[in-house]
Order: structure tokens, then C-alpha cells, then sequence
């Protein structure tokens, strides 16, 4: 009888513990929904456009819904997929899990810094003559300390950042809608209402180049939501897990995006509401809540904390796994004996002391905040574009497996095409405002570096198969041309 030889799962994967429940995912899925970019970017935001900024993050929630559909699809249709890397470099080839593995390993060391200077931002509410350095460097040990020990500890303590935000969001709205019901009136004379909406310039005050230019800050406040596709390695029973958390994205989208905003928007008019701070701050101090713009500040604080944490997390399994692709130094492919790639947080760490150099070189916290935001959206959005073209491939190359799912992309080819042609829209936007302008041009910079290394691999690994075509040749004693 023939022995049947198993051929185990690649070495980059059979370190990972399983030990992400389903409580953990949910709560991560919507830890990365509600992100910094909510908390701080939302000002600026409203700033650009209004109420008309509620359509706007609606328009985004939608898209990104897609991209976790496609992505949610691609994961379960084979199980050996631990991240959204392995099925691009699959379906793609290895150049394009190149690209897109350092991409979202750089996108999470920028987002890390953009929590950095959000997390000074909040800290100097409670004491303004603290010096920025301080709260980034407390905020760097302490991510290290989290995330050291085994997934299981990353996991519960995300489910209890998420928790935080979502009991602060809905306490938010409850108190919102109260105080427009009973017609709250601020010291300053502005009265709750839903009027709010539209009573200043309409819906759409600053018309449609302000809606517009809105997707530029706005896209940067879903980054994360595809941090799910990153835990498949480490989550118990992935097929039941992922679609979960993804399908109940809509409506964490409606609860904390548009109905919190909105809440924000009657409660204190947009023209109100300061570009460079928190709204969710700035609507409790306005209307003369000192105690509860405390306890908000608070709240945001522990937010950007858990984005950070989360992308600690994220960086660390991505190049994880691309030194066991041969893609990054193989010091990175080692785990500790809690199954934890210590050395990759130890690199991000180090990295995200550039965000005490942002914070004295600019002009303004929020000058920062958005030449970073940029950058992380750019990357963010080439991800998700990566995403949809691995899934286009695989419907073309793979039809029996699309046949045979029980979780399809709603829209399927049709879908694609449509979000990647939004998704060439907010790089045009980008380009169009001089506040963003100037990082997407730096952009190119990146990307030659990526292919550069890309080059340097490449040759690398083709003199390593000359090299072992030539001893197998030595060893079977192949006849050279001259003795034929």
C-alpha cells in the first residue's frame, strides 16, 4: 500500500497560535472600524464640507464593505490563506506580495505615528505646557509591553479598547439626542437641533469642491478596517468568524460614523466646530460639559491607543511573514516562545520615534496629522486596490472555487471595476488640494525603494537557482556540449 506523504503548511505559518476568538474578532473588526481618524481628522473634515461630510463617510463605508466582501471571499476559499498577502502573492506572484506585504507594513508604521501626534494632541488638553515627547515616548513602551506577550493578550486587550470606544460612542449619542430633544441650548447661544443640518449654507455649504475634497481626510478614518484579514492565522474557525465580523460592518458604519457625526453636527453647528481639535471633545466643551469632555478625551485617547496597538500587531505578522518568503531579513521569521515575531515589533518600535521629529518640525499638530494621513491613505488605498485585481485574477483563473463559495462579493466582477475606478478617484482628489498634495508626490520615492529591493531579491534568488541547477547538473555528471 503507497504511503501517502502530507505536506505540512509553510513554516511561516506554523508558529502562529490560534488564539483570537470570536469575541476578539468582533471587537478588533470594530476596533479597526473606529480609528483615529474619526476621533481627530473628523474636525478638518466638517471643516471641508459640512454636514454633506455624513454622505461622504457613508459613500466610503460602502466601498469599503466591497473590499471586505472580496477579501472575505478570497480568505475562505482556501484555508491554507493566513493574511490578504498570501492570496495577492498567489494570485498576483510574488513581486505583488512584495509590494503590497512592505506597503501595509510601512501604511501601520505611519498610521503609528499618526496616533503618536493625536495622542500629544489629546494629552495637552489636560496639560497644555507638557512637553510633546513625553506622551510619545510613554505611548512606545507601552505598545511594546502589549503586544510582547502572547496573541491571546493582544486579543483582550483590544476587545477592551473597542469597548471603551463603543459604550463612549453610544453614551455620546444618547446624551446627543437628548440634549437636541429637550433643545440644549451652549452658553454661547447655540441651540441643539436637527436643523443644525442644513440651516447654515444647506446640506451641501461649501458645494460640491468642499463634498469632494471631504474624501481626502475621510478615507483615512476606515483605515484599519481591513486589519480582520491580517488575524485569519490566528483566529478559531476562521469560516465562521470572518464573515460575522465582516457582515455587521454596514452597520457599525451607520452607528459610528454617520449617526455619531450627525448627533455632533445638531448638537454644535459645523461653522462651530474647530478644524484642529476633537468634535467629540469640542461638542461637550461648547456646550459647557467640562466633566464629560473629560471623560471624551479620555475616551480618544484610549482610541488612538488601541489603533496603535492594532497596528503594532499588524507590523509585526506582515513581515513575519515576508522573511519567511524570503522578503525581509530571516531575523524577522523568528517568534518568541510565545509564538509572538518580537523581532518585528522591536523594528516598528524604533521606527515610530519619527513621529517626535514631525512633532517638532511642523507648524501645527494637525499640519502633521495630515501630511501623515496621506501617506497612510495612499498606501492604504493601493491595499485595497491590490485586493479587488487579486480578486479579479482569481475570478478569471479560478471559477470552480467562486462556484463552489458560500460567501460571493456581492456585484462580483461588475463590483471590482466600480471600486477600483472610486478608488482612482480619491488618489485624483488628493492631488487636486495642496495640504495633501505634497506627500503624494513624495509617494514615487517609496515605490522606487520597493522596487529596487524588489531588483536586489530577484537577482538573489536567480543566482541561488543558477547556482542550484549547476550542482544538480555536477551531481547527475551531465555531459557537456564538447563530449556529445
Amino acid at each position: 500500500m503507497a504511503t501517502v506523504e502530507h505536506t505540512p503548511e509553510p513554516q511561516a505559518n506554523e508558529g502562529l497560535q490560534r488564539g483570537l476568538s470570536n469575541r476578539h474578532i468582533q471587537l478588533i473588526a470594530i476596533g479597526g472600524a473606529i480609528g483615529t481618524g474619526l476621533f481627530m481628522g473628523s474636525g478638518k473634515t466638517i471643516s471641508l464640507a459640512g454636514p454633506s461630510l455624513l454622505l461622504v463617510y457613508a459613500i466610503i463605508g460602502a466601498v469599503i464593505f466591497l473590499v471586505l466582501r472580496a477579501m472575505g471571499e478570497l480568505l475562505l476559499s482556501n484555508l491554507k490563506y493566513k493574511t490578504f498577502n498570501d492570496f495577492i502573492t498567489d494570485l498576483l506572484g510574488p513581486s505583488a506580495g512584495f509590494l503590497m506585504g512592505w506597503s501595509y507594513w510601512f501604511t501601520w508604521v505611519v498610521i503609528g505615528v499618526a496616533d503618536i501626534i493625536a495622542i500629544t494632541s489629546y494629552v495637552h488638553f489636560w496639560w497644555p505646557d507638557l512637553p510633546a515627547w513625553v506622551p510619545a515616548l510613554c505611548l512606545i513602551g507601552l505598545l511594546l509591553a502589549l503586544n510582547l506577550p502572547s496573541v491571546k493578550n493582544f486579543g483582550e486587550i483590544e476587545f477592551w479598547f473597542a469597548l471603551i470606544k463603543i459604550v463612549a460612542i453610544v453614551l455620546l449619542i444618547i446624551v446627543g439626542l437628548v440634549m437636541v430633544v429637550a433643545g440644549f441650548t451652549s452658553p454661547n447661544g447655540d441651540k441643539a437641533s436637527v436643523a443644525n443640518l442644513w440651516n447654515d449654507g444647506g446640506f451641501f455649504p461649501m458645494g460640491a469642491g468642499g463634498f469632494f475634497a471631504a474624501f481626502q481626510i475621510g478615507i483615512f478614518a476606515f483605515l484599519g478596517a481591513e486589519l480582520i484579514g491580517t488575524t485569519a492565522a490566528e483566529t478559531k474557525d476562521p469560516t465562521k468568524t470572518l464573515p460575522r465580523a465582516i457582515n455587521a460592518v454596514p452597520m457599525r458604519i451607520i452607528i459610528f460614523y454617520v449617526l455619531t457625526l450627525a448627533v455632533i453636527l445638531m448638537v454644535t453647528p459645523w461653522r462651530n466646530i474647530d478644524p484642529s481639535q476633537s468634535p467629540f471633545v469640542e461638542m461637550f466643551t461648547l456646550a459647557g460639559l467640562g466633566f464629560a469632555a473629560h471623560l471624551v478625551n479620555f475616551v480618544v485617547l484610549t482610541s488612538a491607543t488601541s489603533s496603535a496597538n492594532s497596528g503594532i500587531f499588524s507590523t509585526s505578522r506582515m513581515i513575519y511573514g515576508l522573511a519567511h518568503s524570503g522578503s525581509a531579513p530571516a531575523i524577522f521569521g523568528k517568534l518568541s516562545k510565545n509564538g509572538v515575531p518580537r523581532n518585528g515589533l522591536f523594528l516598528t518600535t524604533v521606527l515610530l520615534f519619527s513621529g517626535l521629529i514631525l512633532l517638532y518640525s511642523g507648524d501645527s499638530l494637525i499640519a502633521a496629522f495630515t501630511l501623515v494621513t496621506t501617506v497612510a491613505s495612499v498606501l492604504t488605498v493601493v491595499t485595497w486596490s491590490l485586493i479587488m485585481i487579486a480578486y479579479l485574477k482569481y475570478r478569471k483563473t479560478r471559477p470552480e472555487l467562486h462556484e463552489a463559495s458560500v460567501y460571493k462579493l456581492p456585484g462580483g466582477v461588475f463590483t471590482c471595476y466600480a471600486v477600483l475606478a472610486f478608488f482612482v478617484g480619491v488618489i485624483v482628489l488628493l492631488f487636486m488640494y495642496e495640504d495633501t498634495r505634497q506627500a503624494l508626490i513624495a509617494m514615487p520615492v517609496w515605490y522606487a525603494l520597493l522596487g529596487a529591493g524588489w531588483w536586489l531579491i530577484y537577482r538573489k534568488n536567480r543566482g541561488q537557482a543558477l547556482t542550484t541547477r549547476a550542482d544538480q547538473k555536477a551531481k547527475h555528471h551531465y555531459p557537456a556540449k564538447a563530449d556529445l
